[in-house]
């Protein structure tokens, strides 16, 4: 099993960076696949971006490429989602999320975080 703990998210204008961080506990942390999500009241999760074990594989939602950039540091058993040029449609609870299978829908994913609130101001 593995636990996450998201954090960095927060408020901040449009046109604004932040980068979130996903902790993870437990060992081998390189043998999971890692995406993150969001979602908005009423809406369903919606994927953002995924990256293989290694990294070797990464993934984005249309909507936030060229913008959000997924990163991991196996050593230090964290994964980020470095996020520029916000937009006020980026507001969300944002999940990381882990898997020993690669996948680019929530349901592949057994493992979640808390989550961790972003808000952009227009």
């Amino acid at each position: 099993q593995v636990q996450l703990v998201e954090s960095g998210g927060g408020l901040v204008q449009a046109g604004g960076s932040l980068r979130l961080s996903c902790a993870a506990s437990g060992r081998a942390f390189s043998s999971y696949h890692m995406g993150w999500f969001r979602q908005t009241p009423g809406k369903e999760r919606e994927f953002v971006a995924a990256i293989s074990g290694r990294g070797g594989e990464i993934y984005y939602a249309d909507s936030v490429k060229g913008r959000f950039t997924i990163s991991r540091d196996n050593a230090k058993n964290t994964v980020y989602l470095q996020m520029n040029s916000l937009k006020p449609e980026d507001t969300a609870v944002y999940y990381c999320a882990a898997d020993s299978h690669f996948g680019l829908i929530s349901v592949a994913y057994d493992y979640w975080g808390q989550g961790t609130q972003v808000t952009v101001s227009s």
